[in-house]
């Protein structure tokens, strides 16, 4: 992908219906042709014995049921492919003559038919909103002032145990040590400058949503990309786990009488971000804007009066505690104290990956709150360091930093609470990032094949919904599984989330060597730099913190690029077997999988090329069996009836039954000594098909339905079970003719 900096091209649910290629089309016109050109039926297929636009019920009381589930609108079509939402659902203009009319469903052909199903429906549009049109896509991408609280959240929430986790390393050497803060913050500072530096190059370079997973796939491979990709998934499910973890220890430290409720909370703050997320982008970014906005302000006054207070004596440092030596000072320690500070950098990456995400200009406005987010992210992560070394603050157990801070600030009134209510309340919402984020990687990876093509679906809110609940169930099974305490879980945020970075970085430097454009040796020695600086603390991290959890990554990682690897590879299997192909052409180029199984027969996609036998499975002569029976005669097709008996005199007695009914159509009897069913008609069918597998086969079973749900356990449901028996088997049909009770 080039270097482009047109309008991001917006995420709609046609994403889920790929346009065919300039071959497929080609393919397709070839096979079209056969049928124009079918035999001695010229237009066969355009005689119909109903009006397909419903025309006649135009201006006319409709039926009530058909009314509610097939509501009908014309409008006049739209060549951007939708309406302005509120349009067409008033009934849109009447469409000018020589213009195509389209059917278009309401919101009530949504609702299901029964009346349970009806009141969850409801239930749920008051949970989450009613549903909106697939127009509406473009009234649900978000603004600047929504997109950088919304994305930022986890980046700037990290501050607050950042510098904390930076601390509690350098403390092991004993308070000489914590003298080291300083200009490790300052190289912090130079790699978070540097990474949003390069992420901002990457924006107007990918413009239609640039998560590491793309541009490593794009410069450095698909394995390069899985990886990256499985990086970010875990860092996505840790944030969540470790904020509301974080979040919820705040909230028990103020009130100890809730800490028995520990994991009950944390269920429900996760299910408040899902249902959150799940009204839509434009409604989470509003109800989630505030807390971030005020635990900036809450920040900013902590700073503010912190260093007006160490202004008063000149900004001469207070003396910190002393402190044990617990282990020496060494470079070891002194880079694993680098690499726990820079978990303040995760989430740096999620507006890169949301683009589309945004209003136009997309890349634009997505370059500018990047660029905010990352200027926030070094003034209150360099504010904070300075002012605990002015203050002499160190880590204390039941205490945390910014508390500390806090308290310094603002030691009487009310406005300690506020701080500590606005950083718990940022930190249970920080995995909000993760929200926007997670569901949009798979979306990325869903469209290249290599994650469930669900994952492509926009739900009821024009939100990524399987996505979001795939994150919530995940991250609560790990916040249950630890107990809502996984700090332990942090020294994996850095190993996942620089994994990333680094293949982000080194991908955008081989795109810069590949597109050399005006001051591609800059922008190339940037990315080189964050390159470099990601992969220190990469390798840091993941040495230095193997023992502490770290070594779960380097497991997890090449058993999610293997998962992933092996979607592609049924995917690939999928498209193989369904390429359009024109009629006697040979299969696509390169050789089919060997263990694809068998295909359909060739040469079908025309009518005149499909010969038939249809076959009806017939237990007794009663009426729904007869009208199977004369359904299948309809077809004007080649009829066999099978009849399973369990002895010979069963058969002769069917036999007799059916020549009294004057012997329509060819029987043929199967006498099954052990008085299975199921399994003997499918291996008899199995055995026709194998004699002519050029043969289309339809079966044509006789159905029972039944109004009553409750009655199922009466029936013995050989329909569906023949049906599972028959879907192995390429070239058979498996249809039912229902034959409905009542009461």
């Amino acid at each position: 992908m080039g270097e482009g900096r047109g309008e991001g091209t917006v995420v709609t649910p046609s994403a889920e219906f790929p346009p065919l290629t300039p071959a497929e089309l080609d393919a397709l016109r070839r096979i079209g042709a056969q049928w124009r050109t079918a035999p001695g039926r010229p237009g066969w297929s355009r005689e119909l014995p109903v009006d397909p636009t419903l025309g006649r019920y135009r201006g006319r009381p409709t039926p009530s049921r058909f009314g509610r589930l097939t509501p009908i609108e014309m409008f006049r079509a739209n060549a951007a492919g939708g309406e302005p939402p509120g349009k067409a659902a008033a009934g849109g203009e009447r469409p000018e003559e020589n213009e195509p009319e389209e059917l278009v469903a309401t919101e009530g052909a949504t609702l299901p038919g029964s009346r349970l199903g009806r009141g969850l429906a409801r239930l749920r549009r008051a949970v989450f909103g009613p549903p909106l049109r697939s127009s509406a896509v473009l009234y649900e991408r978000m603004r600047k002032l929504v997109a950088l609280p919304v994305l930022s959240s986890d980046l700037l929430s990290s501050v607050a145990y950042g510098p904390e986790a930076m601390l509690s390393v350098l403390l092991l050497a004993g308070g000489g040590a914590l003298g080291l803060s300083l200009p490790l913050a300052a190289l912090l500072v130079v790699l978070m400058v540097v990474v949003g530096v390069s992420y901002r190059q990457t924006i107007p370079a990918y413009p239609h949503g640039a998560g590491s997973y793309i541009v490593a796939s794009d410069n450095l491979g698909s394995m390069a990309g899985l990886a990256a990709a499985a990086g970010l998934m875990m860092d996505y499910v840790l944030t969540v786990s470790v904020s509301i973890a974080a979040g919820v220890n705040a909230v028990t430290s103020a009130l100890p009488g809730l800490a028995r409720f520990t994991v009950p909370l944390g269920i429900l703050v996760i299910a408040v971000l899902l249902a959150g997320n799940l009204r839509g982008v434009r409604t989470a970014g509003n109800i989630f804007a505030i807390p971030t906005y005020a635990f900036v302000l809450a920040l900013v006054a902590v700073l503010g009066a912190g260093f007006v207070q160490a202004a008063g004596r000149g900004f001469a440092p207070l003396p910190p505690p002393p402190v044990p030596v617990v282990e020496g000072l060494g470079l070891l320690l002194v880079l694993r104290a680098f690499s726990s500070g820079a978990v303040s950098m995760t989430g740096i990456e999620a507006v890169s990956n949301a683009v589309p995400a945004f209003r136009p200009t997309e890349w634009r406005n997505a370059r500018a709150t990047l660029s905010f987010m990352v200027g926030m992210l070094v003034a209150l992560f360099a504010g904070i360091v300075v002012l605990i070394h002015l203050n002499g603050v160190v880590p204390a157990p039941g205490q945390t930093v910014l508390s500390q801070l806090a308290r310094h600030s603002f030691p009487t009134g009310p406005w300690y609470a506020l701080v500590q209510a606005a950083t718990a309340l940022i930190l249970l919402l920080a995995a909000n990032t993760a929200y926007n984020g997670f569901p949009r990687l798979l979306f990325f990876m869903a469209r290249a094949g290599h994650a469930p093509r669900r994952f492509l679906h926009l739900g009821d809110r024009l939100a990524f919904s399987d996505g979001l609940v795939v994150l919530s169930v995940t991250a609560a099974v790990v916040f249950v599984a630890f107990g809502g305490h996984t700090q332990s879980l942090i020294p994996l945020y850095a190993v996942g989330v620089f994994l990333a970075f680094t293949l982000s970085q080194a991908g955008m430097v081989v795109h810069w060597r590949r597109h050399r454009g005006a001051g591609w040796r800059r922008r190339l020695a940037v990315n080189a730099l964050g390159a470099a600086l990601s992969g220190l603390v990469l390798l840091t991290a993941a040495s230095a913190k193997f023992t502490e959890g770290a070594w779960v990554v380097v497991v997890a990682v090449p058993l999610l690029v293997l998962l992933f690897h092996r979607v592609q590879v049924h995917y690939r299997r999928l498209n193989h077997a369904l390429a359009l192909r024109p009629p006697g052409a040979a299969p696509a180029a390169g050789p089919a999988p060997a263990d694809r199984g068998p295909g359909p027969p060739e040469g079908e996609e025309s009518p005149q090329q499909v010969r038939h036998l249809v076959i009806v499975p017939v237990a007794r002569l009663n009426l729904a069996s007869l009208r199977a029976l004369a359904y299948a005669a309809s077809l004007g097709q080649p009829t066999l009836a099978v009849h399973l008996a369990p002895e010979e005199g069963e058969a002769d007695q069917f036999r007799e039954q059916w020549e009294a009914w004057g012997d329509h159509v060819r029987l043929e009897t199967v006498v099954s000594p052990y008085r299975a069913v199921i399994g003997p008609l499918a291996h008899y069918l199995e055995a026709l098909h194998a004699s002519r597998p050029d043969l289309v086969f339809t079966v044509i079973v006789p159905e029972v339905v039944l109004r009553r749900s409750w009655y199922r356990p009466l029936h013995s449901q050989a329909e569906q079970r023949l049906r599972r028996a028959l879907r192995r088997l390429p070239g058979v049909v498996v249809t039912s003719v229902p034959v409905h009770l009542p009461g």
